[in-house]
């Protein structure tokens, strides 16, 4: 309601608490100003936001989705928080496809051992880490930070040569740092959903041959390692959305050198 509209409908009621004789009448027009008036100003306050400890304690692992879709505007914020995330060396060895098409993610679905989120969900993001890193991404690579920089690309020699070596190691050993990027981002794109009050859940739960089959990941560099469900709790058919978080005790989690 807006405030500007407030002295039209007490008009009546100030006359009526103003000129009327009447004891009981002055009064109970004095009493409904002002619940009015706590009406109308209640109703004009902004929502009152969590901060960040708040957001993690809200959000939680959802079971099922009500199928309500997630506005481009939110889904665009948690991408370009991913965007944004932390990666080793920034190179973002990885890529995420978004996958809104309901009838490509009804063909996820047994994939993922039926789990009933990813059809429900507004959007499914599936991260998928690179096979490998060539020489020709480490120079696209620099040629970027040398553009967004404005620095000479010969600048950047030595980091492209201590690169260099990293993916000059034995494929295993490469491919499982790279597995680990995606992770990092996936982190980020929890937090930034909960932030937008978005839900998600987090699944390892998939037959990644499978998966990459279907989306034609091997073509592309590609391998699966994880899937994020975004959308809108069922509150009414989700028995998860009123338990209560469980987690270590800080004593617990962390150990302190001092």
């Amino acid at each position: 309601m807006n405030r500007n509209f407030t002295p039209v409908f007490l008009y009546p009621l100030l006359r009526l608490a103003i000129l009327n004789d009447s004891g009981i009448l002055k009064y109970s027009a004095i009493i409904c100003i002002v619940y009015m008036f706590k009406f109308v100003y209640s109703n004009n306050k902004k929502p009152q936001t969590m901060n960040l400890i708040e957001l993690l304690n809200w959000r939680y692992a959802t079971k099922k989705y009500n199928g309500q879709k997630v506005p481009q505007e939110k889904v665009d914020k948690i991408l370009e928080a991913i965007r944004l995330t932390a990666t080793s060396a920034g190179l973002q060895a990885f890529n995420v496809l978004v996958i809104e098409n309901e009838e490509l993610r009804k063909k996820i679905t047994p994939i993922a051992n039926n789990q009933p989120q990813i059809a429900d969900c507004s959007h499914l993001l599936v991260f998928a880490t690179w096979e490998k890193v060539t020489p020709e991404h480490l120079t696209e690579y620099m040629h970027l930070i040398a553009s967004e920089r404005e620095m000479p690309v010969e600048s950047l020699d030595a980091f492209k040569a201590n690169l260099t070596g990293a993916i000059s190691r034995p494929h295993d050993a490469v491919y499982e740092w790279l597995s680990r990027q995606p992770y990092i981002a996936l982190g980020t794109a929890l937090i930034a959903a909960a932030e937008q009050q978005v839900d998600a859940t987090p699944m390892e739960g998939f037959n990644a041959g499978a998966l990459d089959e279907l989306l034609g990941l091997k073509a592309k560099g590609l391998r699966s390692v994880a899937l994020l469900p975004l959308g809108y709790r069922d509150a009414a058919n989700d028995y998860m959305v009123n338990v209560k978080k469980v987690r270590k005790p800080k004593e617990q989690m962390f150990i302190e050198y001092k």
